[in-house]
């Protein structure tokens, strides 16, 4: 399976739930912001509404308090005016009064019969009812002796302060019930006043996060975007990956049954030639472990991990004889299977160089180190030095296998230098082994 897809399947998981915990924050934000506005908007309705109803009903109170007060006053001021003058013509403002307070006072007490009524307001409805009632008792008692020609007893009672105390006490508390009623209006005024005057923040603080609402959307909408655009550019890298892994895995076929057919070959020919028996023994014996090399340098699918110098030595192995000395020394070091392909095809193409141009090739010496380096001995360090008994002049060309190591660098996450001393080729690898 390649890496890309295996990638892809750990971090879709984790990219799907990020997308719906950022389309889930959108919908909340959106939502709350539209429920807060509806709220908002309902509350200063109610408000405004509040204020117009309580606006009609203290101006349809103050109206029929002043047609109760006026009632009063019209007939006692034509009660007056007939018993100086005996012109029954002053009774018509007496009877209007008489006529017209009562349904007034049956008005207020439709008005007052709202539960929201302050408790004062109601005691005073009750005593401005017992007033006027007396008030026209006094005042129709007083007619009656006028119209019977009682004027002595009439002008008795207009003397004394019964009739006077009842209108003061009249006029008081017709003139606190408008008070009341006055700063009724004006509490829900500023009621009204505080809901209009949170609007407008409140209805900018919304418009706000319904803009950045739409921002995250957007911001969102060009992730999935450049998430479905890398999806699509992941998909065409890993089928191009699948053919350079099916295409190496064909090489890597081919090479072997190469070497199969060349051991064949060898091997039929000891058949022919009995005498020539000891000599293509050897030949296939190093004919097999070049094999054995080859499969080495190419990473075994089912081992996760490599030993170093297992590795170094089945490399080796093919061009390494009696008269060419060899020496490797470091510590016990556990390649993961990612490294051990690049790493084993630059110490193939080392060893190769070696028996054509180097130490090998003079029987001269090899020697090998290696140590682990840097925090928590996390970077490898291996020296490769070759000692030729004769000088060792460098090639100027390059050639396959120099681009093959730089390439096996990259691969590494490493460095791979190379210098050509007189005694031989010095090359240092340095990589991280995580």
């Amino acid at each position: 399976m390649p890496h890309t897809d295996r990638r892809k399947r750990q971090a879709g998981p984790g990219a799907a739930r990020r997308a719906w915990v950022a389309r889930i924050t959108v919908s909340l934000l959106v939502a709350g912001s539209l429920v807060a506005a509806v709220l908002v908007i309902i509350t200063t309705i109610d408000a405004e509404r509040a204020q117009r109803a309580q606006a009609q009903r203290t101006h349809d109170i103050l109206a029929e308090l002043r047609n109760v007060g006026h009632a009063a006053i019209n007939a006692e001021t034509g009660q007056r005016g007939y018993f100086i003058t005996l012109d029954k013509r002053y009774l018509g403002p007496y009877r209007l009064g008489r006529e017209q307070y009562r349904p007034a006072l049956e008005r207020l007490n439709r008005l007052m019969e709202d539960e929201g009524a302050p408790q004062r307001q109601r005691a005073l409805l009750a005593e401005i009812d017992q007033l006027t009632t007396a008030k026209f008792a006094e005042l129709e008692e007083s007619t009656g002796m006028i119209e019977r020609g009682e004027l002595a007893e009439a002008q008795a009672r207009f003397l004394s302060d019964e009739g006077e105390e009842v209108m003061n006490r009249l006029r008081r508390a017709l003139g606190e019930m408008e008070r009341i009623e006055q700063d009724v209006l004006e509490q829900t005024t500023a009621r009204s006043a505080v809901a209009e005057a949170r609007v407008l923040p409140l209805l900018g603080l919304l418009l706000l996060m319904l803009l950045a609402a739409s921002a995250l959307g957007l911001r969102q909408a060009l992730r999935a975007a450049r998430v479905e655009s890398a999806e699509a550019h992941a998909d065409e890298l890993a089928a191009a990956r699948d053919r350079a892994d099916l295409l190496a895995r064909e090489l890597n076929h081919r090479v072997k049954n190469l070497f199969a057919v060349i051991l064949a070959i060898v091997r039929l020919s000891a058949r022919t030639a009995p005498e020539a028996r000891p000599v293509t023994e050897s030949i296939a014996r190093r004919i097999q472990a070049l094999l054995i090399a080859h499969e080495a340098t190419q990473g075994a699918p089912g081992q996760p991990v490599a030993d170093l110098k297992h590795l170094i030595e089945t490399t080796l192995a093919p061009h390494h004889a009696p008269q060419r000395g060899c020496s490797l020394a470091g510590p016990r070091v556990v390649l993961p299977t990612a490294k051990v392909q690049s790493l084993g095809l630059v110490l193939h193409e080392l060893a190769t160089n070696a028996v054509k141009y180097g130490a090998w090739s003079q029987n001269g010496s090899l020697t090998i180190e290696w140590r682990c380096e840097g925090e928590d001995d996390g970077e490898l360090v291996l020296d490769w030095r070759e000692h030729c008994p004769d000088s060792c002049a460098p090639t100027e060309h390059k050639g396959f296998g120099s681009l093959l190591i730089e390439s096996s660098a990259r691969q590494l996450d490493g460095t791979i230098t190379r210098e050509f001393r007189p005694e031989g080729c010095h090359v240092r690898i340095a990589f991280p082994l995580t």
